[in-house]
């Protein structure tokens, strides 16, 4: 038997609505993190300005007619945050990006960004893991859609799957980092298989990488059915060597139940290896960044589901509602654990079955202070009576770690100034980021949501220097960002990372 996990079914079917994506059942994972050249972590700039732009996905978007074709969405910062008012929204059927809008091809189910072809400008790799190709349903598609002083256009190429008859989902998780320290950018490529291809050295504009390479962790693959492979993978540096490492999350090979397990894949002079990987707690959503500001980047995997399986079996290091584990770094690679829920200190809410407290998760520096912030979702939190409707919480990093003390925010569409109301089924906190997209050096906070039947919304809420705030917060919706609301677009319930 295998774990489950919330947060998976958004990638389910691409015309599912958002009623029917509060059911559990996973599918696969839509969680990276790019990898910063030090414990910060790093934002997307893809028109090189300066200030961090945030792409999202519209995955289960209708193109041309075609039900869950998918589409991309960035939306630039400037000085006043993001809007639909500077935007890039591109589909298979931009001129220029390879492929074609298909029905159900899930263009945007998993995204990851970097410089990948060293010109300064920030790149987006874009999966569509259930593309038909050829005779191979679900065989996958990856393409890297090219940064400019324009930012993201029809520019780009195609990263085909160098083994298609051996796994299908080519794409299904993404990760971006320099692993083997030369100044380029890599990206990692999962598939329903375990073996990870990496690719190293960059690529070239014509879509050329520096060279290709695999790692197999001790993970299971799976099937057509069961696109298992990794669950997540994500990039920062732990150890404080200037080269990035790797978690990869999935099932064990060791369990005769199956539970998820994150493993520590050091980045080396060769790149990743496999060999020096070690088992971490579990939690598939994961991110890396410095918490207390020692120079190392610091594990944060969110555990987001309850303490036992609804026939009673007993979760191994899980928590009723959700749990976040945190697990610091050190010269040594990963170093001490601790675990927050919502009965943690002061930390907002209480740890009620079903919450889902690290179904989503996300690191930047809010107030300046130099230690990283964390944000954490709760989609399936109630609150009033009403049902699934989310809350995010903002806990703030400092020399001890996580202060689960003082300063703890909790932010949902009840909270005064913050746009909307609390609906059934909104699962607020779909996906969460922490990016200073105005330019002064803060972390401001981005909001995924499901909001009106799986249609999606992004609800922006800047930081105002010291902590988060809702003044001058907005509410970013497809209508008016060039995504159809025909059938569940899912806007902004998967931003790259």
């Amino acid at each position: 038997m295998l774990m489950r996990h919330p947060r998976h079914v958004r990638l389910a079917l691409a015309t599912a609505t958002a009623a029917a994506l509060t059911g559990g059942l996973l599918t696969f994972s839509a969680a990276t993190a790019t990898a910063a050249d030090s414990a910060t972590v790093p934002q997307a700039d893809f028109n090189g300005d300066g200030k961090g732009d945030v792409a999202l996905s519209a995955h289960g978007a209708y193109v041309s007619g075609h039900a869950g074709a998918g589409q991309i969405v960035a939306l630039y910062g400037t000085t006043t945050g993001v809007s639909s008012a500077k935007r890039s929204t591109i589909s298979q059927n931009t001129t220029g990006v390879p492929g074609t809008a298909e029905a159900g091809d899930g263009f945007g189910g998993e995204t990851a960004y970097a410089d990948f072809n060293g010109d300064g400008y920030d790149d987006l790799a874009v999966s569509s893991p259930w593309e038909k190709v050829g005779t191979d349903t679900n065989g996958g598609g990856l393409t890297i859609l090219w940064g400019s002083a324009s930012g993201l256009t029809g520019k780009a190429v195609d990263v085909p799957d160098p083994a298609p008859s051996s796994h299908d989902f080519w794409g299904k998780d993404l990760a971006a980092g320099d692993f083997d320290g030369d100044g380029k950018a890599d990206l990692a490529v999962g598939s329903s298989a375990s073996t990870i291809y990496v690719y190293k050295g960059g690529f070239t504009t014509a879509g050329t990488p520096g060279a290709r390479t695999t790692i197999k962790p001790p993970i299971i693959s799976g099937t057509n059915d069961s696109p298992y492979g990794p669950l997540s993978l994500t990039a920062g540096d732990v150890n404080g060597d200037g080269r990035t490492d790797l978690i990869v999350d999935g099932y064990e090979t060791q369990s005769d139940y199956g539970w998820n397990t994150n493993y520590f894949v050091p980045g080396s002079a060769s790149g990743l290896n496999v060999g020096s990987a070690t088992a971490l707690k579990p939690g598939i959503i994961t991110g890396i960044g410095d918490i207390n500001g020692d120079g190392f980047g610091d594990i944060v995997s969110g555990a987001g589901w309850d303490a036992t399986l609804e026939d009673g079996t007993p979760v191994p290091d899980a928590a009723n509602g959700g749990k976040v584990n945190i697990t610091y770094g050190s010269a040594s690679g990963p170093a001490g654990t601790t675990g927050i829920t919502q009965n943690s200190g002061s930390v907002p809410g209480t740890s009620e079955k079903g919450d889902g407290f690290g179904w989503e998760l996300d690191m930047g520096d809010v107030n300046g202070d130099g230690y990283q912030d964390l944000v954490v979702a709760a989609p399936d939190e109630d609150i009033d009576g009403v049902t699934n409707t989310g809350m995010v919480t903002v806990l703030y990093g400092s020399a001890a770690g996580i202060d689960v003390t003082t300063g703890t925010q909790a932010f949902a569409q009840s909270t005064a100034g913050v746009p909307g109301n609390d609906e059934k089924s909104d699962l607020f906190g779909a996906d969460v980021k922490l990016d200073d997209v105005t330019g002064d050096g803060r972390a401001d906070l981005i909001v995924g949501s499901y909001e009106n039947a799986g249609n999606g919304a992004v609800t922006y809420l800047p930081s105002n220097g010291s902590k988060i705030t809702t003044t001058g917060s907005r509410t970013v919706s497809p209508s008016t960002s060039g995504v159809s609301t025909s059938g569940a677009p899912q806007f902004g319930a998967i931003f790259a990372d």
